[in-house]
């Protein structure tokens, strides 16, 4: 299963991209993580050192250039020997760190953004692997040609007006791309709240409340894993997974996604 997880920033994306990571990979799974996000910080929820995790292909002009070239550039570059190449160990799972075009500084973003579209496609489309891709709050990312080998959106909110609007845009932006299998998981929602009327939101998977544990760790310690409430964590992503696997609505959220609304 390759799942892409996005969402506004700030929401708790990246530490449930994580937990979805760290949970199918204690289930026995071939798990592969990808931090495509700006921020970067994916290793570090992951637990690992500053020194453990792996500058972002991003930076790495050099092997940028040795892949796509310059001026004339290739939009099919190799890239079969790179994620055994620059990923790392991170618990039981495999993380690879791209970063974003967007954080890539000034210059021409266009050789960069070959190589990670090309790399991003090749982990999708031909390996026989889990993956969890933690994204920016768009889908920039998920080419045409990438998104039709994903099996899922995870669309990561708080309970606020602008979480959830950036959510339905981003929902909304994967329609586009035919990403129709969403979710949606609200992060640190109180017992009780409903979500607003707002149009093109995913439909709900688990809300999951406020955990102490993680609130008292995050001051001195950016790893999520291993907390006190890791059984209800599991919990959270097993209903993240069945909600995925589940037989979708009949009538889609979005109406670009009528052609693919039956697809399972």
């Amino acid at each position: 299963m390759k799942l892409a997880v996005a969402g506004k920033g700030g929401v708790g994306k990246t530490t449930i991209a994580a937990w979805l990571g760290d949970h199918l990979a204690r289930l026995g799974r071939d798990t592969w993580l990808v931090d495509a996000d700006t921020a970067l910080s994916l290793g570090a929820a992951m637990g690992l050192a500053p020194k453990d995790i792996p500058a972002p292909l991003i930076s790495d002009a050099e092997l940028i250039r040795s892949r796509v070239g310059s001026g004339m550039i290739s939009l099919t570059p190799e890239v079969a020997d790179l994620p055994e190449r620059l990923s790392v160990r991170a618990g039981l799972a495999r993380l690879l760190v791209m970063g974003s075009v967007a954080g890539a500084g000034g210059g021409c973003a266009c050789e960069a953004n070959a190589l990670l579209k090309a790399l991003l496609a090749h982990l999708v489309l031909e390996r026989d692997q889990w993956l969890v891709v933690d994204l920016e709050a768009g889908v920039e990312h998920l080419g045409r040609g990438t998104v039709a080998g994903v099996d899922g959106l995870v669309v990561v909110s708080e309970p606020s007006f602008r979480g959830l609007t950036v959510a339905a845009r981003v929902a909304a932006m994967a329609a586009e791309l035919g990403l129709c299998r969403q979710v949606l998981v609200l992060n640190r929602s109180l017992p009780g709240q409903a979500l607003p009327d707002i149009l093109g939101l995913p439909p709900l998977a688990v809300a999951i409340p406020p955990l102490p544990g993680l609130a008292a760790r995050q001051l001195d310690n950016p790893s999520v894993l291993g907390l006190a409430e890791q059984p209800d964590i599991d919990a959270a992503m097993d209903a993240i997974l069945a909600a995925l696997a589940a037989p979708f609505p009949d009538q889609p959220q979005h109406p670009r996604c009528a052609p693919c609304a039956t697809s399972s």
